[in-house]
This record gives C-alpha cells, structure tokens and sequence, in this order.
C-alpha cells in the first residue's frame, strides 16, 4: 500500500537512489560497525575495574632451606624440634591489581577504538555513494529507451499513414505496388526496432527494480537545476580521509602515553604452607594465611627505543593521506573540467534541434506531396521520413544527455 503512490506517478531520480541505498547489503555494516565499536570500547573501559588474579599450586622442591647441623644439635640440647621447612609446598591464593595511574594509555587506546569505527563507517560510506552512480546509469539509461520507444511510435504511425494513402493510390492505380510494399516493410523494420527497444527496457528496468528493492514500473524526467557549486567537493572519500588523519592524531597520543610511569595498588593472599614466617614454618607444618598490599610504580624505559621511528611512521600515515586528498581532487577537478565542456556541448547542440526538426518537417510533408504527384519515388519519401526521426531522436538524447551530465556533476561535487 505504501507504495502504490510510487506506482501511480512513477518513481523520481531521488526515490531510487535512497531506495538503492536502504536496500543494498552493505548498509547493514553500519550498525555491525557501531556494535563492534561499542564493545571494544567498553572491553577498554574495563581496564580500570580490579585485575583479580585467582591461583593455585603445588610444588615438589628437590631442597628447602634447613638450619645447618651445629644449630639443628644446639636446638635439640635446648628441647626444640626444629623440623626444617617441606619439601612439598602449597598455596591458593588470590592477587588483586588496580591501576590508579596508566599515564593516558587507556584514554588514548579508546580512542583509537573510536576513530577506527568512523574510518570504517567513512569507507562504508564511499562505497554506498558509488550505488548513486550506477542508479543514474541505469535510471537516465530507461529514460533514453523511454524516449526511443515513444519516437518509434509516433514513426510506426506516420509509416502506417503513409502505407494507407500508397494502398489507396495502389488501388486507384496512382501508385505501384512495390511502392506500397516497400513502405510496409519499412514500417515491419521499424516494428522489429520497437520490439529490440522494448525488451532492452525491460531489462533495465527489472534491474532498477532488483537494485532499488521495489517495484519500477516508468521513471519521471528530472527537472533541469542549477549546476552544483563547485568550489568545494563534499565527497565521502574527503570524509574517510580525515577520519584516517584523526586515526593518526589518537594513535600518536598512544604513543606518547606509552613514555609515561604507571602506577597501581595491589594486594595478595593465599592460604597454604609455607607462609611468610619461615622461621614458625620451619617449627610447624601447619598451613597459614598470608596476606600483602602495597603500591607499584613502574616506567617502561624501552618505549624511548622505538618512539621516534614510530612517530615517523605516523607522520608518514598522514602524507600518505594528504596525498590521497590531492590526486581525488585532481581527478575531480578533471571530472569536472570534462563535465562542464559536455553540459555547453548539449547546450549549443540544443540550440539547433528545434530548427533541424521544423527543417526535417517540411521537407517530409514536401517530400509527401511530390510522391502523391509523382514527381518523386517512395524511397525518397522513407528517408525523408527516416531523416526527420533521426532529428526528434537526436534532440531527445541530447536532452536526457545534458541532464544525466548536471545530475553527474551534482554527483561528483555532492553539492
């Protein structure tokens, strides 16, 4: 129901190409995209909730620290036992590490996480945008054959006027047969055309259908607008570049956090045998809680090593970019040069069409009047009538090429 109005008035340029858009596959990446983004973001964020490390182990050591024989006796004299540490030894314990201070790493990493996304949004974006491109192939393709199809029929018309007034003058004996006949097989012929025209605009057609996702029974002329401003391209590949050079600023800020101190807490406990107190464990194996806390600072020096090669490597990122900018833009530029050169061609091309066609008119219904006074033969008269379609078929196509040339060029600007 929604859309029969579409149905009813067919579908516009603009309808298409938002209909090929919705409907193209690649339009569910958007929201895989910003999931995906989501969770490694929070799978980020997550570095700042405790570490918690859970541990258990069992050991079998071949020796232990002992006291040495002259003590061992000195004790025995003094009625203690000192039994010396075991050689098996256990422990299940827990360790436990908050980061307090990660000197911007976290931050930075979430970041990058972040531009990632939107450099691959950028690039889904490109590739969505070229759908607008073969939509304008396919959508200006129909209206040329539309064209066609309408001018075949008004020259399958004019033949078959033609063919009655020679098959009356046939059988007034005003005409030869042969002349009747050759403008019915004239008339066939231009059947035949109609019949090729007809089938490639289906197949255009259901492959509008099939892009767009709906139904494309006819498509409406566009209006002629003004050109696009062209000073400035608003094209998604300028976006996707300057997600690529934000992708670089979060990347240096990595690293640079990587040269900072970290600091953290932590704390650890077990309960097992031997515990801190080596001296009581050494008295009694029994098992012991044990438990320590404290703060870590730690500098990992080894990031200096690397850090100016790889701040070469990020500036060199973003050269590569800037000159990506430039050679699109140069060849937009020359799209546009070849563009506008093609939109004053139509143009003055237009400026005669109507003089030709009036020109090709009169010399047909001239060429008519001769042929019924016998002055010229029907050859003549099927091409003048050939000559005359030729003219309204070349204005149609200049006019539907002129506008298929703005509507390009208001693609290649996206202004």
């Amino acid at each position: 129901m929604m859309l029969l109005p579409l149905l009813a008035h067919g579908q516009t340029l603009e309808e298409c190409q938002q209909a090929a858009e919705r409907n193209y596959p690649l339009i569910r990446q958007y929201g895989l995209i910003e999931k995906t983004t989501d969770l490694t973001v929070s799978n980020l964020s997550k570095g700042w909730l405790p570490q918690v490390t859970a541990s258990a182990q069992a050991t079998y050591q071949s020796d232990v620290v002992a006291w040495p024989d002259q003590m061992q006796t000195i004790y025995q004299q003094m009625g203690l036992d000192m039994k010396g540490l075991k050689k098996d030894q256990y422990k299940v314990g827990i360790d436990v590490q908050q980061m307090v201070f990660d000197g911007g790493a976290i931050s930075s990493q979430r970041d990058i996480a972040r531009e990632q996304g939107r450099v691959q949004e950028a690039q889904t974006e490109v590739t969505l945008y070229q759908v607008r491109r073969r939509v304008n192939e396919m959508y200006f393709g129909l209206l040329m054959l539309d064209e066609q199809i309408a001018l075949n029929n008004d020259l399958q018309s004019l033949l078959a006027a033609n063919e009655q007034k020679l098959r009356s003058m046939w059988k007034r004996g005003t005409a030869s047969e042969s002349d009747y006949q050759a403008v019915k097989a004239e008339r066939l012929n231009v059947m035949q055309q109609a019949t090729t025209l007809d089938a490639q605009r289906r197949a255009v057609m259901r492959m509008l259908s099939a892009f767009c996702g709906m139904e494309v029974t006819h498509v409406e002329k566009p209006a002629l607008i003004a050109l696009p401003s062209q000073d400035e391209a608003q094209r998604p590949e300028l976006k996707a570049i300057d997600a690529q050079l934000c992708l670089a600023n979060a990347q240096e800020r990595l690293l640079n956090a990587a040269l900072r101190p970290k600091l953290s807490l932590f704390a650890s406990g077990f309960y097992g045998y031997p515990g801190y107190n080596m001296f009581a464990d050494m008295m009694s194996h029994d098992w012991s809680w044990n438990g320590i806390v404290g703060a870590r600072l730690s500098w990992n020096l080894g990031a200096f090593y690397t850090h100016r090669n790889d701040k070469a490597k990020i500036r060199l990122q973003r050269d590569m970019a800037e000159t990506s900018r430039e050679v699109f833009l140069f060849n937009n530029r020359l799209e546009l040069i070849q563009q506008n050169e093609n939109i004053e061609q139509y143009h003055r091309l237009m400026n005669d069409d109507e003089e030709i066609i009036a020109l090709r008119s009169s010399v047909r219904k001239a060429a008519e009047s001769k042929l019924a006074h016998g002055i010229i033969d029907v050859n003549d008269l099927v091409k003048e009538i050939n000559a005359e379609n030729a003219a309204r078929v070349q204005q149609s196509m200049h006019e539907i090429k002129l506008l298929k040339e703005v509507y390009d060029m208001k693609f290649t600007t996206n202004n």
